[in-house]
């Protein structure tokens, strides 16, 4: 039963905010929520201890935007889920674009530096929600339990190794664990 000693890490692009079709959000005018995303973050508070959100941000690595675009980004989405009644602890974001990079989802870098800054996060107690399988990889690489959102690439045959569930969408899993609580 997940309880408040567990540990929420979320994608953003496909999961908490609509995807650019090839392309990246790069002002807070373009990032746009998923449906019930931000009344479902703010459920999410009541469940879990931590809630953090792990993101790719190639763009900035491109030169297509900078660190500072990424910030007004972030403040723009943290202010809405404020007024939803909700949180999100922390974000970390990988600008590198080597795909080797051992921050860059799915190699475990931004994971392992959340466990740094918040000691009390345990690998067995942890949920990784995502929309790709590099989500799913990272996931497995710190030890969580995995969720798949098929909002942007095809859901993968199941059973599949990386996936231990498939919700549509923030809300639908929001709804399953208020209502497993």
């Amino acid at each position: 039963l997940i309880d408040g000693t567990w540990t929420l890490f979320l994608d953003r692009d496909g999961v908490i905010n609509h995807e650019k079709a090839d392309d990246y959000i790069r002002n807070p005018y373009e990032f746009r929520f998923m449906e019930g995303a931000e009344e479902a973050i703010a459920a999410f508070g009541s469940v879990f201890g931590r809630i953090l959100v792990v993101t790719n941000q190639k763009g900035i690595g491109r030169g297509l935007m900078t660190e500072k675009d990424l910030e007004d980004i972030n403040n723009h989405m943290l202010a809405a889920i404020e007024k939803a009644g909700g949180r999100i602890d922390r974000i970390y974001h990988c600008p590198d674009t080597d795909a080797d990079s051992p921050c860059r989802k799915p190699n475990p870098g931004m994971g392992h530096r959340a466990m740094a800054d918040f000691p009390e996060i345990r690998a067995d107690r942890t949920l990784m929600v995502g929309n790709t399988m590099g989500d799913m990889g990272f996931g497995r690489a710190i030890g969580a339990r995995t969720v798949f959102i098929p909002s942007t690439k095809p859901m993968p045959e199941l059973p599949h190794p990386l996936v231990d569930a498939v919700f549509a969408d923030l809300a639908a899993l929001a709804k399953a664990l208020l209502n497993a609580g």
